[in-house]
């Protein structure tokens, strides 16, 4: 099992930035992918970028160009630099791993932090 922390969360204006960090420990050896969802209050989750083992990354339309996801493996520790930030940006903001075997992933998830976007 993979134990995930987040970080990083805050109040900034609109059009500012933020990083999130996000590290792992456990079996971290299991992990094939990290990621980072957001929930808003009264909305479900949702997905916003993944980095894969392979280095390969996704990203959510509502974010590409302004989010970037990164991961340094050595930390065991994932990313997301969070750019041109909107008030629709404002959230809980989730680390997200899948673990084990292709055939029957497992998905960890840490306690989330908080983003607020406002004037």
């Amino acid at each position: 099992q993979v134990q995930l922390v987040e970080s990083g969360g805050g109040l900034v204006q609109p059009g500012g930035s933020l990083r999130l960090s996000c590290v792992a420990s456990g079996a971290v050896f299991s992990i094939k992918t990290m990621g980072w969802y957001r929930q808003a209050p009264g909305k479900q989750r949702e997905f916003l970028a993944t980095f894969r083992n392979d280095g390969t990354t996704h990203y959510a339309d509502s974010v590409k160009g302004r989010f970037t996801i990164s991961r340094d493996n050595a930390k065991n520790t994932v990313y997301l630099q969070m750019n041109s930030l909107k008030p629709e940006d404002t959230a809980v903001y989730f680390c997200n791993a899948y673990t084990g075997p292709e055939a029957a992933l497992a998905a960890s998830w840490g306690q989330g932090t908080q983003v607020t976007v406002s004037s």
